[in-house]
């Protein structure tokens, strides 16, 4: 059998770069393109990601006045409300009934009505305002809250007009009138300008400060 004549082994030198660091020269050029690095793509600017509407976005994320705001759940039905008083005022004769059996004083008469409402309003502009104190504490107004009340209960007068009796009607007008009159006096003493020779809590100084 003939000897089979063997192909020479020939080993090349794949290496694109010199020891030096230097490419080579036999390297193609297109080769030397591949060893580019790859451009990176830009990023996408706001005129490229697709519009939405106010009304996809979440609700957390939607701003006061954007369209949806408006948007008010339906409210509950006939049924449902009276469902719901019933069960409401039982679980008030409940509890009636326990403070009673274990002797707890409560006044007689719990019933909440619009003078009371009006009352209850009127003391906590007065606190507000400072009039309204322990003894021997400084006042301290605090006319923000206190101007809040206040546009509160004008509010309730406004949106109750035609439905109050002569009564409430009546004590509204005076619970608005004081107010605003001790609204108006603690303000003008809070922002009256200040003499930088007098001394706070000499008299004439401006007493208390507004609580924000």
């Amino acid at each position: 059998m003939p000897k089979r004549e063997e192909e020479p082994f020939v080993v090349s030198d794949k290496r694109k770069f010199t020891a030096e660091g230097e490419l080579r020269p036999d390297v193609q050029s297109s080769d030397a393109e591949d060893m580019t690095e790859p451009q990176a793509e830009p990023a996408p600017t706001a005129a490229d990601l697709p519009a939405s509407s106010p009304s996809t976005l979440p609700e957390s994320t939607r701003q006061p006045g954007q369209a949806g705001d408006e948007k008010m759940p339906p409210p509950p039905t006939a049924a449902e409300q009276k469902a719901q008083h019933d069960e409401y005022h039982s679980a008030g004769r409940k509890l009636d009934s326990m403070l009673d059996s274990a002797g707890a004083q409560r006044p007689a008469d719990m019933e909440m009505t619009f003078e009371r409402l009006s009352a209850s309003l009127y003391m906590q502009a007065m606190m507000q305002l400072g009039m309204l104190r322990e003894e021997d504490v400084a006042p301290q107004p605090d006319l923000i809250s206190a101007r809040q009340t206040i546009d509160t209960i004008a509010l309730l007068q406004e949106k109750t007009k035609g439905n109050l009796s002569e009564r409430e009607t009546h004590m509204l007008q005076n619970c608005l009138f004081e107010l605003r009159m001790a609204f108006l006096e603690i303000a003008n003493i809070l922002t009256r300008p200040t003499d930088p020779n007098v001394k706070p809590g000499a008299p004439g100084a401006p007493i208390g400060g507004i609580n924000k």
